[in-house]
């Protein structure tokens, strides 16, 4: 089996068992509420996270400082 071949082949069996595993939550209402509770825990933790991070980070390329708070001891207001 050549290594494209093999790798079509792995792809098509992990999409199968998505297929499957999508079916079974969504035909079986106590898995489909457990999943539903945990993307929005997932969704709820991550997303902010992920969004200050690039927040932080484009602020940072930006250029300038850091914003310590209004009145902040060496902070200069521009």
């Amino acid at each position: 089996m050549t290594r494209g071949a093999a790798r079509t082949t792995a792809n098509v069996v992990l999409a199968a068992a998505g297929l499957a595993a999508a079916y079974v939550v969504v035909t079986t209402p106590p898995l489909r509420r457990l999943v539903w509770r945990a993307a929005r825990v997932w969704l709820g933790a991550s997303v902010p996270v992920y969004l200050l991070r690039e927040t932080r980070q484009a602020w940072i390329a930006s250029g300038r400082a850091a914003h310590r708070g209004i009145g902040a001891p060496g902070v200069e207001l521009r």
